[in-house]
């Protein structure tokens, strides 16, 4: 499993971001003993220094623990916070690849599907289909939450802030996805959004039908400028919501397994119900 030579990262970040993402799918589960620093390096052909450099960020990380005469361990408190970016790297290598997206603007999603879906523009990724799904609180309509400090209502200036960030990054999600399609670099590529009336209180991913992340938006009292004026907001705080990854399996019941389903059920009722096209 030699290294991409075309990747412009030091090879340890890469060595890192393989075992990183290993870990977080659970490629390697907790408890697990990882290989030697000899066996990595010869797996990745690279110089065992560059080994030890790797597993140094995933030490500070907090993901593994050396153990003095018995080598390196993932760590048993794997059900903890996890970042989304490497699952959702590591789905497009998959042949066929579904995104399912409900909260409040997509700017993390749009961050974590940049790499990706360059890898397929210059060939480094082939998958045969993508298709993502976009579920959106409808700007057009009053909201519940986000809400003004001092009397607690909707405000349509926020509205339509919030409606200009949401379009900057679903908006570049579609365009980039359908764009590959188009190009013929994808055979089915597909990239919808939906919006619907109910004020997101958490971020739901659902990727590759087989995982789940969840967290919480929680409601903080932020001061925002618009039209030139300031206002205190009771703001969900995207960037503050820890998400929780939750896997299938083959024990259709395991806490994982249920919770991907239960997770995709909510979501296709509300796409199919109260969701509805939302138009540029």
């Amino acid at each position: 499993m030699a290294l991409d030579p075309d990747d412009p990262r030091p090879p340890y970040v890469q060595v890192a971001n393989a075992l990183r993402a290993a870990i977080l799918t659970r490629k390697f589960t907790a408890g697990d003993k990882l290989p030697s620093r000899n066996e990595l390096a010869k797996t990745y052909n690279v110089a065992p220094m560059t080994v030890q450099n790797a597993l140094r960020e995933l030490r500070e990380e907090g993901l593994i623990v050396s153990r003095q005469g018995s080598g390196v361990f993932v760590r048993e408190r794997t059900e903890r916070p996890v970042g989304l970016r490497p699952h959702i790297e590591r789905a497009f290598e998959a042949q066929h690849v579904t995104i399912d997206f409900a909260g409040f603007s997509g700017e993390t999603l749009h961050g974590a599907m940049a790499e990706p879906l360059d890898k397929i523009r210059i060939g480094r990724l082939r998958p045969e289909s993508i298709h993502v799904r976009l579920l959106l609180p409808d700007p057009r309509q009053p909201w519940s939450l986000p809400v003004t400090v001092e009397d607690q209502a909707d405000s349509p200036g926020f509205r339509q802030r919030a409606e200009e960030i949401m379009r900057r990054h679903t908006l570049a999600i579609v365009d980039s996805v359908t764009e590959l399609g188009g190009l013929g670099l994808v055979q089915e590529a597909t990239a919808e959004i939906r919006v619907h009336p109910a004020a997101p209180l958490f971020k739901l991913y659902l990727i590759n039908e087989e995982e789940a992340f969840f967290g919480f938006y929680p409601v903080r009292e932020h001061v925002i400028t618009f039209g030139g004026e300031t206002q205190a907001m009771y703001d969900l705080m995207g960037k503050d919501a820890i998400l929780f990854h939750h896997s299938a399996n083959d024990d259709d019941t395991s806490t994982g397994s249920q919770y991907v389903d239960q997770a995709k059920t909510w979501f296709t009722s509300m796409w199919t119900t109260g969701a509805k096209e939302y138009t540029r």
